[in-house]
């Protein structure tokens, strides 16, 4: 019964193994490294495009900002932004 035991392990141990040690081999493949190579860079792709609409986003509410604190967005009296303190932040005449 142990040398069942041990025999079935063995065997389940290796089929582990070698399947492991083959994925690995595929992947060091012309086929395989340039299968990761195309990955990576489609990541990079989708990244830096996420990263461009965060900064198109950003831009267009800062300038929607700045227009609004110099009278530029069509309104008169314009007052400067919110959370501004000090002796400048009184309403400008416009």
């Amino acid at each position: 019964m142990r040398r069942l035991f041990w025999l079935a392990l063995g065997v389940t141990v290796g089929a582990l193994v070698m399947r492991k040690l083959s994925r690995v081999a595929e992947k060091l493949t012309p086929q395989g490294v340039a299968g990761g190579i195309a990955s990576g860079l489609r990541e990079l792709a989708d990244s830096v495009g996420a990263f461009g609409a965060d900064v198109r986003a950003a831009m267009a509410d800062r300038e929607q900002e700045l227009r609004r604190t110099t009278g530029l967005d069509g309104t008169t009296g314009a007052t400067r932004a919110s959370g501004t303190t000090g002796a400048h932040a009184r309403p400008i005449d416009g």
